[in-house]
């Protein structure tokens, strides 16, 4: 069965750096695009980014605006977001996602909290 363990989350500062990881199984990870969703509390799933198989291309939501990068470890079975001056309108539930989409993913994990506060 495909599992998707998303570690790395926690309480930031604004302005703060966070990385989070995904560790995937049950699956051929190389051969598929990974992505990471987020969800705030009252508000719908939002698509963050996404990487396709073999890391060649990246795709990132708007908001983004350069602050966060995605990256994978395919010998690893691995994908990694590097969250770069965090806001406080990015707190949400951050998940890992097996596909590119919203609309294409497959599989998500149980998710992993951050928070930007003072």
């Amino acid at each position: 069965a495909v599992q998707l363990v998303e570690s790395g989350g926690g309480l930031v500062q604004p302005g703060g750096s966070l990385r989070l990881s995904c560790a995937a199984s049950g699956f051929v990870f190389k051969d598929y695009y990974m992505s990471w969703v987020r969800q705030a509390p009252g508000k719908e799933l939002e698509w963050v980014c996404a990487i396709r198989s073999g890391g060649m291309q990246e795709w990132y939501a708007e908001f983004v605006n350069k602050r966060f990068r995605i990256s994978r470890d395919d010998a690893k079975n691995m994908v990694y977001l590097q969250l770069n001056n965090l806001q406080p309108n990015d707190t949400a539930m951050y998940y890992c996602a097996k596909g590119a989409s919203i609309d294409t993913m497959t599989d998500r994990g149980q998710g992993t909290q951050v928070t930007v506060s003072s």
